[in-house]
């Protein structure tokens, strides 16, 4: 699709959807918004948006290119079922992988690979660091994404609170950033970034700019990317205080952010030279 308008990337986790630990629900119960289902995992319902948010994604899939933009591999990303017609393009795994109609693009692959190749230590190594420094005592489990980064699952009462610290300062000299969020630690190579994938998915379709959302340090460099951001107030980057210019904080939590920030899309597509 090429379009007038800008280009829509959005995180999904804790920015456009949420599991129900996470909906921030706080009002009575009989004023608790709609919600949508939008996942399933293992017979079960696991992620949410509500009804309004859904009907504005809906539109403005209807309106301009929207693309998600998630740290998701792509067999957890396909088990969303976003309202609207499937999007061209996807970015999963924070960048490893380009979905074009639900593909992985082939040139955007090598591309990834050669960028991590010449700039970063090897997976296998980063790996073998976190499982020798990692303490059994709040360790759950150890994965990688894709064979492009790797993940640990904690117990977060039982994290030292320096340990996170210690491990980006030694990450960081080997091109690998690091990110807490929630239970998960994550060791990122520098070069795998959302904003990468997205800059070519709006080269590919002539988008004249990019409108980007997220809640995570893993989003810092999407939200500086775009030409207009919003953050939700919950999250990595609201726990850390992050700003930029033109990214807008909201005062929004769970999935009452969500909500805002789809129809602060909707506004920025319907009315660009207002908006951004």
């Amino acid at each position: 699709m090429t379009t007038s308008a800008p280009l829509v990337a959005s995180d999904l986790d804790r920015t456009l959807i949420y599991s129900a630990a996470a909906l921030y629900l706080t009002g009575p119960d009989a004023a608790a918004p709609r919600l949508l289902c939008v996942e399933i995992y293992e017979g079960r319902p696991l992620s949410y948006l509500t009804e309004t948010a859904a009907a504005l994604l809906t539109e403005l899939a209807r309106r301009t290119t929207f693309v998600p933009a998630t740290t998701r591999t792509r067999e957890q990303y396909r088990r969303i079922r976003l309202p609207g017609p499937p999007p061209e393009f996807a970015v999963c795994a924070n960048g490893g992988h380009l979905l074009v109609r639900g593909e992985s693009d082939p040139d955007w692959q090598r591309t990834v690979a050669a960028r991590l190749a010449a700039q970063c230590a090897p997976l296998d190594e980063i790996r073998a660091h976190l499982l020798r420094t990692a303490d059994p005592a709040w360790l759950r489990s150890e994965r990688t994404a894709e064979d492009l980064f790797a993940y640990l699952v904690v117990e977060r009462s039982l994290l030292p609170e320096t340990w996170v610290k210690d491990l980006a300062a030694w990450s960081e000299p080997r091109g690998w950033t690091v990110s807490l969020q929630g239970r998960k630690i994550y060791a990122v190579p520098r070069p795998l970034t959302k904003s990468a994938a997205v800059a070519e998915v709006a080269r590919r379709t002539g988008a004249p700019g990019i409108l980007a959302a997220g809640d995570s340090l893993l989003d810092a460099d999407l939200l500086l990317a775009a030409d207009r951001g919003w953050r939700p107030g919950h999250g990595e980057l609201a726990d850390t205080g992050w700003r930029a210019p033109h990214v807008t904080a909201l005062d929004e939590r769970g999935v009452a952010a969500g909500e805002m920030i789809a129809r602060a899309f909707l506004d920025g597509v319907t009315a660009p030279g207002r908006a951004w």
